[in-house]
């Protein structure tokens, strides 16, 4: 694989399945810095605001080449222009007449009513939705408190007077009345059903059952999606009396109960429950006799349990409304009594006390986001649109957050059958499998039958929607000859190849009208998703490993002061970058050579133009920042990178040669200098530019961005093309570079002997194995000194560095964290880790320095077990390696390594000796051993050339292990 593919590939994470600009990236002018319109704001957008983006424009289904865009309209009360459709027209006109852009009124357009007799309060766009699950704390029901504003479903209207700015009542519920006030409303499922005696889903991030000890911050929220209870009275006085609504769940696993509105209901431990210790079961009191409803949410459950076994509360309910459906969930209210005894416990009773109920605070306000009804697919995916347009609203537009937020208004159905559409392959479906047009009228999809004359791509794609005896009958109606010799043979890119040009109507024939994702919805989900996670290479899968407990992921605080994209060009010219770095990847693969320099030609020249703007900022800050992997420059930057790489391998080395330049004179901070700096002098050297090649790797030397392996190739090449006459005199780092490095040589016996493949031999036990396993037999017998050890090259070391670190990873840094689905800070590979963390950093290598590391490891190891954290591998080594490893190294050189490491990362993370040995030499005191193994053909790298050097430095052993047949060995 060409240098820099695996990077991009990274990068890019998963391919798009449209590019909206790559017609006019190929089209436009390389020197041009962007296609992206500019005005007098400078930030892609017109004077009123209202600049469309090209995915918003753009009403296409299938090839990126028949970009056709819809009618705009003038807003009669703003004046902005707006899509012309009616659903989007209308909303716009309701968000422009309720926040009284030009004059107060509050009609609503017959899509926003529901006929239904209650009435009920006006609803902000960009507001959340919300059912029941209100915290009301009451102390004295004269006592008046000021609320915020109310956000309301059917089931409640805002009534407003002179005492209360907004009150919550509830019109099937008999127990509500005015003098009971509500906190802030926004909408949230505590759970749905599935198929557990719990009688509900797991929790959205799949936690295990807590234990009483375990009274952190309901683990299964994320932690930036926790709104705060500033406002929420958490005191628990004598006096006080807690109400709060939620439902009952697991209906399917209940008795069948006549139940009417304003029944009493009681509640009971299920600790004997397979699925969950912590379940309650909710019980009729009205029946006669005690019947089971169904259980309290898993969520509410699992912080209620502990304070209802240790007797700290006691809580009563009432039935608030009954649902249509026999099995869905019932809104319930639960008033928690008994809460006199907190004054009389002792402190660290009364400390779990606090705890437990905040946590139960915390749970029943995150869960008014969403109803009960929705599918976690629906759940996961409203999450990922209402935090990415609360955190970077300032990056859309009028029209695409209305086209965002109009999401919300669909109904459940709808909203679930999108998702589905949009996390499955397609990307065509056939109509008849859809029975809910309304996500058609909204544009979030659209049809085949919006294109006048399909083309062929179109028909290639809708073609996987044919099964295998539809296509066989579309040859046979065209070419019965053909189907009759390839009747085994049947694909879709035969029947393309062979079929005439009525094809087309063949097809939607077979088919009917298809429909896909519309354009529009396609590009701004896929901003969304990649502003949410800040990478290509997760999705809403991401959620559903979570939701199966597959993976969990670390706890920490996200700090954000300073936004990824400071403005919307930003953004964008970003979002162009990696649509250059698809088709420069779908290219290689394609083998198309013209589109691949293109590629190269566009990046080269997109960096020329913002070349004064990086310089600018990365020398104002001498360590660079780490967000400048979210510039366009950085993103083109790799793609040139690419490029050079496939500009060597064609031994095109002057083009080469041309681009390093630019890119060592353009962009001043970046680690991968050190990379540049020395494929431009390799390259001059391939032309007989020796002395030029000489100079370059002896400026380089001086760059301090020139690091760990990079710097020790420059300096063997100064020692190596610097002899007299070039140079006569001897560089001050050549003694260190000429240092030995201790070598053992063990015999082997070869099974083959081709070039390119890896060496294997006869193991001591006749068994074949690789060089390293038969070093480790040679080193594990008397000969070589009888070690224990594991070949991991740098896994172990980066375990060991992330265990040992933990708590300095996930520190306090504000701008490292943006999502709760990070498995590293941001800076990790960058040298704001070190700055942003020296003072912690430095006390905690000094209490590995002084012997602390196995304790260090050890509470980590069991504290964080089965949590992802970037480097940590908790399948491959287990904890008594670790802690032997820990401990045979000893303390002052795990100090020096972890410095390393957290200086630079980036730099020094790969490369490592490929064995780690140890052995006892007393009960709690041994050595360690690293050593390069190298097969007959094999040599050391520099960045291996240099970690060997770096810890002979350190004070750690260390060889170089060569294996051979017995003539080479001698």
């Amino acid at each position: 694989m060409l240098t820099g593919r695996e990077s991009l590939i990274r990068l890019i994470g998963k391919r798009r399945r449209i590019l909206p600009n790559r017609q006019s990236i190929l089209l436009s002018h390389p020197e041009s810095s962007s296609h992206i319109p500019k005005d007098e704001n400078g930030d892609g957008s017109s004077k009123n605001g209202t600049y469309i983006s090209e995915s918003i424009k753009a009403e296409k289904c299938g090839d990126d080449d028949d970009i056709h865009k819809s009618g705009f309209v003038t807003c009669p009360v703003c004046g902005n222009n707006v899509q012309g459709s009616d659903y989007i027209l209308n909303s716009h006109l309701d968000v422009c007449l309720t926040r009284g852009t030009k004059r107060k009124l509050t009609q609503r357009t017959l899509l926003q009513f529901s006929f239904s007799p209650v009435s009920k309060p006006k609803v902000q766009v960009g507001e959340s939705n919300s059912l029941g699950t209100n915290v009301i704390i009451s102390k004295d029901k004269n006592e008046n408190f000021e609320q915020n504003s109310i956000l309301s479903l059917p089931e409640f209207c805002a009534v407003e007077d002179d005492n209360y700015s907004a009150q919550c009542v509830s019109p099937l519920n008999p127990l509500s009345n005015l003098e009971e006030t509500c906190e802030e409303v926004t909408e949230e499922n505590l759970s749905g059903e599935d198929e557990n005696p719990s009688g509900e889903d797991e929790n959205l991030f799949g936690e295990d059952v807590i234990k009483e000890t375990d009274v952190d911050a309901p683990s299964f929220i994320p932690n930036a999606m926790i709104p705060k209870l500033d406002d929420v009275d958490k005191s628990t006085d004598d006096t006080s009396v807690a109400i709060f609504e939620t439902f009952i769940v697991g209906r399917r696993f209940g008795e069948e109960v006549d139940l009417k509105i304003g029944d009493s209901i009681s509640f009971m431990r299920d600790q004997y429950n397979v699925k969950d210790s912590n379940a309650i079961k909710v019980l009729s009191m009205d029946s006669g006799c005690k019947k089971v409803i169904g259980f309290i949410p898993r969520e509410l459950a699992r912080y209620l349990s502990p304070l209802i076994e240790k007797d700290c509360l006691s809580f009563e309910g009432s039935i608030l409304s009954l649902p249509k459906h026999s099995h869905d969930v019932i809104p319930i209210r639960i008033v928690c009594q008994g809460m006199t005894k907190n004054s009389q416990m002792e402190s660290n009773d009364r400390e779990l006390f606090d705890s437990l109920w905040e946590n139960v605070l915390h749970v029943v306000e995150y869960a008014k986001n969403f109803l009960p009804s929705k599918t976690k697919h629906q759940q996961n995916f409203l999450v990922l649109i209402q935090e990415v347009m609360k955190n970077h609203h300032h990056l859309f537009i009028d029209d695409e957050k209305l086209f965002i937020e109009s999401f919300s208004s669909l109904s459940d159905d709808s909203q679930s059958l999108f998702v589905r559409l949009y996390t499955r392959k397609g990307p065509w479906f056939r109509m008849s499998n859809i029975s809910y047009p309304e996500i058609l009228a909204t544009g979030y999809i659209c049809s085949l039958e919006s294109t006048k004359e399909p083309n062929n791509y179109d028909i290639k794609e809708v073609l996987d929607v044919l099964t295998v005896s539809e296509l066989r009958n579309i040859l046979s109606l065209s070419h019965s000859k053909v189907m009759c010799s390839f009747r085994s043979n049947v694909s879709r890119d035969f029947v393309l190849l062979v079929c005439s040009p009525s094809l087309p109507s063949m097809v939607l024939d077979l088919t009917g009208t298809c429909v896909r994702v519309s354009l529009t919805a396609e590009s701004l989900l896929w901003r969304v998703q990649r502003l949410f996670f800040l990478n290509g290479e997760q999705d809403l899968k991401a959620f559903l490993m979570v939701d199966l407990g597959l993976v969990k992921y670390p706890a920490y605080n996200c700090i954000v002061r300073n936004q990824i994209f400071s403005g919307r060009t930003d953004l964008l010219a970003y979002e162009e970058a990696l649509e250059v770095a698809q088709i420069m990847d779908e290219s290689l693969d394609g083998d198309d050579l013209d589109k691949v320099r293109r590629c190269i030609e566009i990046s080269d020249a997109r960096i020329s133009c913002s070349s004064g703007k990086v310089s600018q900022s990365s020398t104002s800050e001498p360590m660079g920042t780490f967000l400048s992997s979210f510039s366009a420059s950085w993103v083109y930057s790799k793609v040139v990178t690419l490029g050079i790489s496939f500009l060597e391998r064609e031994h095109r080395y002057e083009d080469a040669i041309r681009l390093l330049k630019r890119l060592l004179n353009r962009i001043t901070c970046d680690g991968r200098r050190g990379y540049w700096t020395l494929r431009l002098s390799v390259d001059l050297e391939h032309i007989g530019r020796v002395n030029e090649s000489l100079s370059v790797a002896e400026e380089g030397l001086l760059d301090p961005w020139v690091r760990a392996g990079s710097k020790m190739a420059l300096q063997r090449r100064i020692l190596r093309l610097g002899k007299p006459p070039r140079r006569w005199k001897t560089p001050s780092f050549s003694d260190s570079i000429k240092r030995k490095i201790k070598e053992v040589h063990i015999l082997g016996r070869p099974l083959n002997c081709d070039l390119g493949m890896k060496s294997r031999f006869y193991g001591e036990d006749g068994e074949q194995c690789g060089v390293e396993q038969l070093a480790l037999q040679y080193y594990a017998g008397e000969e070589g000194g009888v070690w224990q050890g594991v070949h991991t090259e740098s896994g172990i070391w980066m375990t060991i560095f992330g265990l040992l670190m933990w708590d300095v990873i996930f520190a306090d840094v504000p701008d490292v964290f943006h999502t709760q689905f990070q498995t590293a800070p941001l800076d990790l590979g960058c040298d704001n880790f070190y700055i942003a963390r020296k003072s912690l950093i430095e006390s905690h290598l000094h209490n590995i320095h002084e012997g602390m590391a196995e304790e260090i490891l050890i509470t980590s190891w069991e504290s964080h077990i089965g949590t992802a954290c970037r480097g940590v591998n908790w399948d491959q080594h287990s904890l008594s390696d670790l802690r032997a490893a820990v401990t045979c190294v000893g303390g002052p050189c795990l100090a020096s390594l972890c410095r390393l490491l957290a200086q630079d990362y980036r730099s020094w993370s790969s490369g490592m000796p490929d064995l780690l040995l140890w052995r006892f030499l007393e009960e709690y005191k041994g050595e360690a051993k690293l050593v390069e193994v190298k097969g007959p053909r094999d040599r050391l790298s520099e960045q291996q050339r240099a970690w060997l050097l770096l810890l002979m430095d350190c004070g750690f052993n260390t060889e170089v292990c060569k294996v051979g047949p017995s003539a080479k060995s001698v």
